[in-house]
């Protein structure tokens, strides 16, 4: 039987040996802590050293290249010469491969965990080969070789910054700050830096002992990436709040194996010296065997992807939110705010809010940040698509500096230009507009509220419902899904737009979709109005009057998509007998922790829903982007949603939510109104009997058909006059009465 043994400079604690067939051959392994001691170490290699088929030492790879540059460790050469009849080894390329491996297989298996992820190396030149293999996921790389091993207050930030340090490290790689220095205020100010770095990584690559003197303030959340983590080790990542150990040793006999006591077995079972083994030797023997790399969550799964969304100031009111702006507007002229509106346009872009707390029910959270460019829509109307687009981009570069895997688009920063497409092709992270989930969050609130006023009649079967519905703006991305969608559900749907010959397109398209829906199409709002049970305004109009209020139905249900609203506080306030409901806003999962953004607290706008899905899925990738939506998305997001938890909030209007009363007052005042008008057309159909036909057949033989018309408009006038001095004073008890009979 042949003996292997590793000699550690880690603990003796953690000693085990054991006996295993491997390659053909009976191996005794043993691993020997030496705690810290490097003269015990040298002790045990010559001990060993007529007795050991092979010898691995835990100590640092004894060489490493980084780019042209080679470096050997004269620790690892030192205890390396302490052998002179044993094959002696580190492990390095075999941990080299088992590392990479490692997150290799957590990238593939975990899906895209890496991605943009803010990874900290507290060695780059030892790690090099992993660094490289990190970059094709991120580039967010740091390393804290000139901080550990100079006391330079410094990280690199890229590879590029790595491969210069390289060529410098040679003159000073081996020197050593004087030891006053080094355990006084240069040691606590490196510790201090170093603290800083780790709390603000996503990922933290380092030798699972550098980890032991940082606690739950550092650690809590994080990756880890290292090798040999044994129970010990893992408990004590679970008391620190780690989330995700990758270990990249392999597990044999109920014990993590270091590389080197790997490599060890790998050299006494062939009889290869450590150089002769050849990489088809290392691929040969892994493929053969059980190894694989261990993905450790010490406190159970735990996954928190991360997002950021663009916000923007709807109007001047949002402004004064900051407290030095809130004070001056109260003694500054218009001009003044008008001058600071257009000067922010020009701000660069910032951090509103921290986003936390959002938790899937099947355990994936994600987190986020509110990013603020400074256009109001006004402000991003009147610049050219490329001003908006520089402001994005520059909030999508802060975006992936933060670690976020894709960024949604908010409000008007979603409508410039192409709607999403350029800013995709040229942001350094994955992009979405929300437009899918706002179509979908929009009739599914709409659904919800119809639903609950129980105006229109049940519906028969599982055809269409008996009821007419209008989109305005159906050309627009949001109003053309929405229009889609209305077509396999409602009798009739009424298109308007603008944009004529894009309607004539959109009809066809529609009807090649769904051939016997019975679509109408105009350019005015106001000319089919009056006949609908529901309207979307989903326009791009910055605050223009898009449709006459006074002319809408009662009890109609009006969704209101766009930003800022097509229907102000003040229209709205005009007819209390319609249900007006801002868009479909979505409850999140979770306790979640963001500052105000105009809505109750764990409610998001549909847009911003549709990026925290995409983060919670883990679809990083440009998902709603341009002007044509595809149905098959806007379906999908709707899933993804439910399997994620979210849920349509309360309902909300322009004074929020709406409660179940005042569900029933805009129903009760609803059915007075259509009583209302009821009796005003049953007396005008009398007076037309009574007071216009005869005249009518006398005038006719005289005067014609002028008289006869003058006559009606007199006739119409009278009985709507009548009507409403009979329902005046009156409305209180009708509505009771209709209110009653209708439950």
């Amino acid at each position: 039987m042949k003996e292997v043994v590793s000699i550690s400079l880690g603990t003796s604690s953690q000693d085990f040996a054991f006996t295993t067939e491997f390659l053909g051959q009976k191996l005794h392994v043993r691993r020997i802590g030496t705690n810290g001691s490097r003269a015990g170490a040298v002790k045990l290699i010559r001990q060993w050293d007529k007795k050991a088929a092979a010898i691995g030492i835990g100590v640092l790879k004894d060489r490493y290249k980084v780019g042209a540059h080679r470096f050997i460790e004269k620790d690892s050469a030192h205890l390396k010469a302490a052998a002179t009849d044993a094959p002696i080894t580190t492990g390095g390329r075999l941990g080299d491969i088992f590392q990479e491996w490692a997150v290799r297989h957590a990238q593939t298996h975990l899906g895209k965990v890496f991605n943009n992820a803010r990874v900290l190396f507290f060695s780059g030149l030892s790690d090099y080969k992993l660094a490289v293999a990190m970059s094709e996921f991120t580039s967010n790389l740091q390393f804290a070789d000139p901080l550990q091993q100079l006391g330079v207050p410094k990280l690199l930030g890229s590879l590029d910054a790595l491969h210069l340090y390289a060529t410098g490290a040679h003159y000073v790689k081996d020197w050593s700050l004087p030891s006053a220095l080094a355990a006084g205020p240069v040691k606590e100010w490196t510790r201090f830096v170093l603290r800083k770095a780790v709390q603000k990584a996503t990922v933290i690559v380092a030798p699972v002992h550098a980890l032991d003197e940082f606690g739950l303030e550092e650690l809590a959340g994080k990756t880890i990436i290292t090798s040999t983590v044994n129970e010990e080790r893992i408990a004590q990542f679970r008391d620190k709040g780690v989330h995700l150990v990758i270990d990249g040793a392999p597990f044999m006999q109920g014990h993590v194996l270091g590389p080197n006591l790997l490599d060890a077995m790998i050299v006494a079972a062939t009889g290869k010296t450590p150089n002769e083994i050849l990489e088809d030797d290392y691929l040969e023997i892994i493929s053969a065997g059980t190894f694989e790399p261990r993905i450790i969550y010490p406190d159970g799964f735990r996954r928190v992807n991360r997002f950021a969304f663009v916000i923007h100031p709807l109007s001047q009111e949002y402004f004064k939110k900051v407290k030095p702006i809130e004070l001056l507007s109260y003694v500054s002229p218009p001009v003044l705010m008008n001058s600071l509106e257009k000067a922010m346009a020009f701000a660069p872009p910032f951090v509103y809010s921290k986003v936390s707390g959002i938790r899937s029910p099947n355990g994936v959270e994600a987190e986020g940040w509110l990013i603020s460019v400074g256009g109001t829509p006004k402000e991003i109307m009147r610049h050219s698509p490329e001003f908006t687009y520089r402001r994005l981009l520059d909030a999508a570069a802060m975006a992936k500096r933060l670690g976020a895997q894709i960024m949604g688009l908010g409000a008007f920063t979603k409508v410039v230009g192409d709607a999403g497409l350029t800013v995709a092709k040229r942001a350094p992270l994955p992009i979405t507009t929300g437009n899918s989930y706002s179509a979908s969050g929009a009739l599914w609130a709409a659904h919800d509220a119809m639903l609950r006023l129980r105006l229109l009649p049940a519906p028969e079967g599982k055809g269409r419902i008996q009821f007419k519905a209008m989109v305005v703006g159906a050309t627009g991305a949001i109003g053309s899904v929405c229009a889609r969608l209305l077509t396999r559900v409602a009798n009739e749907v009424y298109l308007v737009s603008p944009e004529t010959a894009k309607l004539l397109a959109l009809k066809e398209s529609i009807l090649q979709e769904t051939p016997d829906a019975k679509v109408f199409l105009s350019a005015h709002a106001d000319k089919d109005l009056a006949e609908m049970d529901m309207v979307v305004t989903a326009t791009s109009g910055a605050g223009k009057k898009v449709l006459d209020i006074m002319r809408v139905k009662p009890g109609c249900v009006i969704t209101d998509v766009a930003r800022p609203l097509d229907l102000p506080a003040s229209e709205v306030a005009k007819r209390p007998d319609v249900l007006v409901i801002e868009s479909g806003e979505i409850e999140l999962p979770g306790e979640v922790q963001m500052k105000n953004i105009g809505l109750p607290k764990g409610v998001a706008y549909a847009c911003l829903a549709e990026t925290i899905v995409l983060a919670l899925e883990g679809r990083f990738e440009n998902f709603t982007v341009g002007r044509a939506i595809e149905w098959e998305k806007v379906r999908e997001i709707y899933k993804l949603g439910l399997k994620h938890g979210m849920k349509l909030a309360a309902i909300s209007g322009v004074n929020g939510p709406f409660s179940d009363e005042d569900i029933a007052q805009v129903r009760g005042l609803a059915l007075v109104e259509r009583a209302r008008r009821a009796a005003a057309a049953k007396e005008l159909a009398t007076l037309d009997r009574t007071s216009v036909e005869k005249p009518y057949r006398r005038t006719t033989e005289t005067t014609g058909t002028t008289t006869r018309h003058a006559t009606l408009r007199k006739a119409t006038r009278t009985a709507t006059a009548r009507a409403q001095v009979r329902t005046k004073g009156a409305t209180a008890a009708i509505s009771a009465t209709l209110v009653n009979a209708a439950e």
